[in-house]
């Protein structure tokens, strides 16, 4: 069978149905294929015993003002079925993990000069900070950076958590300009991150720009609320299950073949193309592309994730207040982090439970992704007493482990090559988009913005 469509969007995750539900909700006439089962990706929920936990992303963060403005339009147009629930002031907590116990990450001038993270002559060297030369490389790691402005101990003991609960990456591998972006330009346009800092807060804002609220969020019942809502819209214009997709450029714009569900054939012709998935997949999806320019495209390596939902229906009067707890990976714990997602949205457990979301594994200990599920629960409970502190008598009520090989890209030294190549496949092959979070971000606000642009390129786009 053949079928013609205007636009043609390549995956289902939460770049795609928001490039997707951006265009259709403009009038235009797209169709998503998406090789899975299901919309929505990495993202995931659960729901199980009074729990409801998620088995990819757990949060994201208001950082730009096209997630408000999606939620909202998705809470109208689901009758408020999918409606944003952001965080509360008391899990604004972040914790780490030093010798045998959580301690606060400080968030003020007080407790920076009282914590015991940093060492005595790291808090003078970060009090100096604003006086330091700006660097020259433009290829400097996220380590190098913060080790040259702030120190060795802010590195180890905040700069290393943060990247491995973002990221699960390694801060001296991670290149600064691509992985954090508005850090680098911080030092570069202002030379100084706490000068740069200061100079933005003052920048006179509009009542869209106040819609980035920076606040974390999720959808009331879970992140799936948002991946369903966007593919209850679509209906019919998306198509799951498919296999052995194949694009080519055509005469006359764009012809894209695959295998349904039913095991048949199909062909779709149209003007544009946009491709969301991920680096690995575009060898096979993109075949007219030359072997250098691929090998340029797809050289993005993925951290490997193992994440794991534990549940309990009582704390034991334990205080998990807080967003969560990272742990550096100078400490050498098993995990890299326990988020408390219970404490930031409402209905995660029973009354008087709590939900905790675990993270092993990374760049750095891709080999726990091969342990069985009866050693990861050894893990789990083991840390369950002696990083959350619950007494000895207490167990688990629910323990889910996920694993994710390819779990979260890396924007290593490869990435600009990879950036350029993607621009010049672009101009060279008309309707042509390369999207996803092989560029611009990995966050869920990255990918609502760039879904926002891309469906804007497209409607600009002319013959």
């Amino acid at each position: 069978m053949k079928m013609k469509t205007d636009i043609l969007i390549i995956g289902a995750g939460l770049t795609g149905l928001t490039t997707a539900y951006t265009l259709a909700r403009r009038g235009r006439d797209v169709t998503v294929l998406e090789q899975m089962d299901r919309a929505g990706g990495q993202i995931q929920t659960h729901r199980e015993q009074g729990f409801v936990f998620e088995s990819g992303p757990n949060t994201g963060t208001v950082s730009n003002p096209e997630v408000a403005e999606l939620m909202a339009d998705l809470e109208n147009i689901s009758g408020g079925k999918c409606r944003m629930e952001t965080a509360p002031d008391a899990s604004k907590r972040r914790l780490i993990w030093k010798g045998n116990r959580f301690h606060d990450l400080p968030s003020g001038p007080v407790s920076a000069v009282t914590t015991p993270l940093f060492t005595l002559a790291d808090k003078f060297r970060i009090l100096g900070e604003p006086w330091r030369k700006k660097g020259t490389n433009p290829d400097e790691s996220v380590g190098s950076l913060a080790r040259r402005r702030l120190g060795r101990s802010f590195v180890d003991y905040a700069v290393d958590p943060f990247l491995s609960g973002v990221y699960a990456g390694n801060p001296d591998t991670l290149i600064t300009r691509y992985a954090l972006p508005k850090l680098y330009r911080l030092e570069q346009d202002y030379g100084s991150f706490i000068r740069g800092s200061f100079a933005k807060m003052k920048e006179p804002k509009n009542d869209r720009d106040r819609l980035a609220t920076k606040k974390v969020f999720s959808a009331v019942g879970g992140l799936g609320q948002i991946t369903h809502a966007m593919a209850d819209y679509l209906g019919t214009a998306l198509l799951t299950g498919v296999r052995d997709v194949r694009v080519m450029p055509t005469e006359y714009g764009w012809k894209a073949t695959y295998v349904d569900k039913a095991g048949e054939q199909q062909t779709i012709e149209c003007r544009q193309v946009v491709t969301t998935c991920g680096a690995y997949c575009l060898p096979e999806l993109l075949p007219f592309i030359d072997d250098s320019s691929m090998r340029q495209l797809s050289n993005l390596s993925y951290a490997p994730v193992v994440e794991i939902s534990v549940g309990v229906r009582d704390t034991f009067g334990g205080d998990y207040h807080a967003f969560g707890g990272l742990v550096p990976s100078c400490e050498q714990q098993p995990v890299l982090g326990i988020l408390f997602p219970s404490a930031c949205f409402t209905d995660r457990a029973p009354e008087g439970g709590a939900l905790f979301s675990y993270f092993l594994g990374g760049v750095r200990h891709a080999e726990l992704l091969g342990k069985s599920d009866g050693e990861l629960t050894d893990v789990v409970e083991q840390c369950f007493h002696s990083m959350l502190k619950f007494p000895k008598q207490a167990k688990p009520d629910l323990i889910r482990i996920f694993r994710h090989l390819r779990a979260i890209p890396q924007y290593e030294i490869t990435s600009g090559e990879r950036f350029a190549t993607i621009e010049r496949l672009q101009r060279r092959y008309s309707g042509l988009t390369i999207a996803g979070n092989l560029r611009d971000g990995i966050g869920m606000a990255h990918r609502i913005k760039q879904a926002v642009e891309t469906a804007d390129k497209c409607l600009e786009f002319k013959v």
